[in-house]
């Protein structure tokens, strides 16, 4: 036993390199690089073990920034293979609606095509079907509805040049544009000087493909592909001429649209498989201002933070000081000059002098409503440690964008799977309040909170099902998400309601007074509403910059990656509103007002309430959503966001207050 022991050192550390060697080789799964080879002389597959010959392009939903409502490929009329099986989809990419599918486009690997045909589409508007899909066609031209295409899992990118001689690439690229009745071209109208009929439609029915291949010589026979670029055209004829394809908006009578396209590989030496996202997310539109906002940001938090722990650690050190001056007075010495009374009164007026002393008998009182505050702190902890595990797995590179849908598979997993944590905290809480309806607490732990977020998603989901979009969650997944939430979640928060129940109370340092102190009139500052108005300011202030770039990526359909940033200010946040809710809760112990539990989770949950404030004020000033639907789905979706908020903080601001007023009373140890 003991040369174990003693080996013990030595065979982890062996193990461990056996890992870092395997992890030369691994790769996440669906992530793995895929060989590409020419066909043989026959012109069929290559005979090269594990090498394709075939390149496929998948197709994705359209989405809109100024729609909230995307719709699936098929439903603006493309061209479409309904005899191929669609690929496998994740639980996170049914909830962000994507809707991947196989396309008539394929291509050889190094052939290159020239004008190729797909197929035509004819719309005879005397006809009801075919005129309400050209119809529709022209809606998503309006609203300015972008393709999204795949080419080994990573997407067709759309570059040009935007200001300062700089180039964006972007994910996506419209169906079309729209010249208006007054002559002015919309969105992707103006790249061509062409487009200028007034009141016409300009279909972008052709597009030229340039692949961008690395060939592999050491780990694998063929080659890699490294990027996916293309330019969206419009031509009249299928021969790809005649000028561009214009669809008059008063026109009426037959309309045919030939869908072609061109198709060139190149090879590039400097790109490598690993990196090949690297020019996507490096032209991100201000990415460096993006860096040095964050940056800016953390820097003047970090400082405030600081601030904040001085000045508590400062000032409490010396209320505690001042509080304890007895104990460094020579009882002897006062005896001796005849001062016997003198310690009494130093105590009585130490006493009156601070208030949060005072209030030691009623400050461990059970709060009013303690059922639903123990019901709000089980599942703020579940939401806590299920955003914390999620951020540090994307920190590790699992939950990148390349593995689609992997951030909201994780989070709903790990959500699902945290039941126990959230009874248990749940169920600890509510005894220490006094509580004896434990089988309502664990009910309202598992119903409550899950049941308004899944409400609200109900109903937006009702709205998805009736505008016919592709976000709509199919009622198999809903029934998948129904029987996640009843037969694992519900089990578990009883298994931890039944532990966290059956342990004894959380003991208190100090104990509480039968006869509940009067509280005295408080100033305007030291009121509840001021102090927790006042509380979400600071955590806000650490979070805006991100939150501005997080509702980019989910409302403008931009990519967001930089999660190693989003730790950070994770932490902060912790950080801030731990302090600010410290420091607002130590003024009003002072003013002896004992109230800090509901205080304390409302100071550091008012966060939510800015969120919310910013969300507004980010529709109407940096969004062109229109349309009644989109409008309430994206108040509804953010009223989700708000209350996982509320949930997140106001947890965070309760436990710190909990420890920091077992602390002082512990260490004070008031009789």
């Amino acid at each position: 036993m003991r040369v174990f022991r003693r080996l013990r050192p030595a065979l982890l550390l062996l193990l461990l390199c056996a890992l870092l060697r395997c992890a030369h080789t691994f790769y996440l799964p669906g992530l793995a690089p895929v060989s590409f080879c020419d066909k043989d002389s026959s012109g069929k597959e290559s005979d090269v073990p594990d090498c394709k010959s075939t390149i496929e392009l998948f197709v994705n939903r359209l989405d809109s920034v100024e729609s909230v409502l995307p719709y699936e490929y098929t439903a603006f009329d493309f061209c479409s293979v309904a005899s191929e099986k669609r690929p496998s989809e994740n639980l996170g990419q049914v909830l962000f609606g994507e809707r991947i599918e196989p396309s008539p486009y394929k291509f050889d690997f190094k052939n290159n095509e020239e004008c190729k045909f797909v197929c035509t589409k004819k719309y005879d508007t005397s006809k009801t079907d075919e005129k309400a899909n050209l119809d529709f066609l022209k809606k998503g031209m309006l609203l300015n509805y972008q393709h999204h295409w795949i080419v080994d899992n990573m997407p067709v990118t759309w570059c040009y040049d935007v200001e300062d001689g700089q180039k964006f690439c972007n994910p996506g690229f419209p169906i079309g544009c729209y010249v208006t009745e007054t002559g002015r071209p919309k969105d992707a109208c103006v790249v061509n000087s062409d487009f200028n009929d007034k009141d016409t439609f300009y279909i972008f029915n052709h597009v030229d493909i340039t692949i961008f291949y690395h060939m592999v010589e050491h780990e694998a026979a063929g080659a890699r592909l490294v990027a996916a670029k293309m330019e969206p055209k419009s031509f009249k004829n299928q021969d790809c001429t005649g000028g561009p394809m214009a669809l008059n908006n008063k026109f009426a009578g037959e309309v045919v649209i030939d869908y072609t396209y061109s198709v060139h590989f190149e090879e590039d030496k400097k790109i490598r498989w690993a990196s090949r996202w690297d020019y996507i997310l490096e032209s991100m539109p201000h990415t460096n201002i993006q860096w040095f906002s964050i940056m800016n940001s953390l820097v003047i938090v970090l400082f405030l933070s600081g601030m904040v722990a001085m000045i508590m650690l400062r000032t409490l050190h010396k209320d505690i000081a001042r509080y304890n001056q007895m104990d460094s007075y020579d009882i002897e010495l006062l005896h001796e000059r005849g001062l016997e009374g003198t310690s009494l009164l130093i105590r009585e007026d130490a006493q009156e002098e601070f208030g949060w002393k005072l209030v030691h008998g009623d400050v461990f009182r059970p709060p009013r409503k303690g059922m639903l505050l123990s019901v709000f702190l089980g599942s703020g902890t579940q939401i806590f440690i299920m955003t914390f595990v999620t951020l540090f797995f994307a920190c590790l590179g699992f939950l990148s964008p390349a593995n689609r849908g992997a951030l909201m598979t994780c989070s709903v997993v790990l959500w699902v799977l945290l039941g126990t944590p959230a009874g248990y905290v749940a169920a600890r809480f509510y005894k220490s309040f006094g509580g004896e309806k434990w089988k309502t607490n664990v009910l309202l732990t598992a119903f409550l909170c899950p049941g308004v977020v899944f409400a609200d998603f109900f109903v937006m989901n009702l709205i998805l099902w009736a505008e016919g979009s592709s976000a709509a969650m199919p009622f198999g997944t809903l029934v998948a998400i129904l029987a996640l939430w009843f037969c694992i979640s519900v089990p578990l928060t009883f298994v931890g309601a039944y532990f966290g129940f059956k342990k004894s109370a959380i003991e208190h340092p100090v104990r509480t007074n039968q006869i509940p102190r009067q509280i005295p009139e408080q100033s305007f500052y030291t009121k509840p509403f001021p102090g927790i108005v006042m509380g979400g300011i600071l955590p806000f202030g650490c979070i805006f910059i991100q939150l501005f770039f997080i509702l980019n990526s989910i409302w403008s359909h931009q990519m967001y990656y930089m999660f190693g940033f989003l730790f950070l200010v994770f932490i902060i946040l912790v950080i801030t509103c731990s302090e600010a809710t410290i420091l607002l809760c130590y003024f009003h112990l002072c003013a002896e007002d004992y109230h800090w539990q509901w205080r304390s989770f409302l100071t550091s949950g008012f966060t939510a309430v800015y969120f919310l404030v910013y969300a507004v004020h980010y529709f109407f000033s940096k969004l062109q959503i229109t349309g009644l639907a989109s409008t309430i789905l994206y108040f509804g979706y953010t009223m989700i966001m708000a209350l996982i908020f509320f949930l997140f903080t106001g947890t965070i601001g309760f436990f710190a207050c909990f420890w920091f007023v077992s602390k002082i009373y512990s260490v004070v140890k008031v009789d």
